[in-house]
């Protein structure tokens, strides 16, 4: 994931002051997980905290803007643009299905063995109950539903 940076080039929207403080915890909650030993903890664990983080922050965005409606174009634009927030994963979270889409990886069918989606988009109805499952790239344990 890019590291996220203010570019000098123009101020920041009107608005920008009130999720600024936000954002700023979710930059220092980031540094935290990446920074974290990943000592006992197999390869692809090492990087949940990441992936959370990250969804966090974008679905902070998404419903400032979608939801709440507390946020300009401009703005939620300049969040795009300097990357507070995943733009293609706030796509997918407008398409019916994908609401509640913990990563892109998920749904990428070429990370997978038998070319489908991941674990974590099975509707938990649909899976045995005692069964406790997590994605295997985000650390997810069921984001369809």
């Amino acid at each position: 994931m890019p590291k996220v940076k203010r570019s000098r080039r123009k101020p920041p929207p009107d608005g920008w002051d009130l999720i600024e403080p936000t954002l700023l915890e979710f930059e220092q909650r980031m540094r935290e997980a990446v920074n974290e030993s990943h000592e006992g903890k197999r390869k692809s664990e090492s990087t949940w905290p990441i992936f959370r983080v990250h969804h966090q922050r974008s679905k902070y965005v998404y419903d400032l803007f979608y939801k709440r409606k507390a946020i300009s174009k401009d703005l939620y634009e300049y969040c795009l643009k300097e990357k507070y927030a995943d733009a293609n994963l706030i796509a997918k979270w407008k398409k019916s299905g994908y609401e509640n889409l913990c990563c892109l990886r998920c749904i990428q069918t070429r990370d997978t063995n038998f070319g489908t989606q991941c674990i974590c988009r099975v509707p938990k109805k649909k899976l045995e109950e005692e069964k406790v499952i997590e994605c295997v790239h985000c650390g997810c344990r069921g984001c369809s539903g």
